[in-house]
């Protein structure tokens, strides 16, 4: 059975009348039913052009996935308001690009005494970022350091 480049139907035709058609039209004569079909269908076309189609319809479906980074900020038990603010910003603007980001509290020396003021000052960071963030990790103390992991929220 011969297909022709229309999607038309040509009837059972030999194999070397089949060549020579597709030779004239300049195309390709693909076989398009499986080899042990009772009657076997072949198809007029432009094999580049198909191949082509293809592979530009496979890249297209694909659904681009973001890779989610790991950014860090840091601070200390003892930050003032403007520089809080600032790496507010800053963590915000990590969260609305799809990043996750860990937040650390470094204490030093006798500071560690007080990690309270370092515990306070991630839960206000959560509650000031409930709207666009979820814990990852809830804050934990390691070593000289006090860390929690905010990521942004899952879209629905």
């Amino acid at each position: 059975m011969l297909i022709d480049a229309d999607g038309e139907k040509k009837g059972i035709v030999t194999i070397s009348d089949a060549l020579n058609l597709a030779e004239q039209n300049q195309l390709d004569l693909v076989q398009v039913s499986p080899s042990n079909a009772d009657v076997i269908v072949c198809k007029l076309l432009d094999y580049g052009k198909h191949l082509f189609e293809k592979k530009k319809n496979q890249s297209s479906s694909k659904v681009r996935i973001k890779k989610t980074s790991l950014k860090e900020i840091k601070f200390r038990p003892s930050t003032d308001t403007g520089d809080y603010n600032i790496k507010l910003k800053k963590i915000k603007s990590f969260i609305l690009d799809g990043d996750k980001t860990k937040i650390t509290v470094r204490f030093r020396g006798r500071e560690i005494l007080n990690s309270g003021m370092g515990l306070d000052l991630l839960n206000k960071l959560k509650k000031e970022l409930i709207d666009i963030a979820q814990v990852e990790q809830e804050p934990s103390l390691e070593g000289r350091q006090l860390l929690m992991v905010l990521s942004p929220l899952k879209k629905k």
